[in-house]
């Protein structure tokens, strides 16, 4: 479960916040001025999201050597293919 409260309700309800989180496994988005600004969620999926973004930035790193030199053309042609390949499954 999400739940949202403004900034403000945050640091008055900081300790409930947290007990949300640690306990209950739920995730708290928090919005300042109608606009969310932050997230608190449990340390293990914290962990994940670090993983998992480290693993895209080399990845990412990694397709930019590879196709560095590459006419953009050529590299859009060739994620079309691959994407109508798999689509045609």
């Amino acid at each position: 479960m999400v739940t949202e409260v403004s900034a403000v309700k945050l640091r008055q309800n900081l300790g409930e916040m947290l007990n949300r989180v640690q306990y209950r496994d739920e995730s708290v988005v928090v919005t300042k001025d109608g606009k969310v600004v932050a997230a608190l969620v449990d340390a293990a999926l914290f962990e994940r999201i670090r993983r998992n973004r480290e693993r895209f930035d080399e990845l990412t790193d990694e397709i930019a050597e590879a196709y560095r030199g590459v006419p953009e053309d050529e590299i859009n042609a060739e994620i079309d293919a691959a994407v109508a390949s798999v689509r045609g499954r």
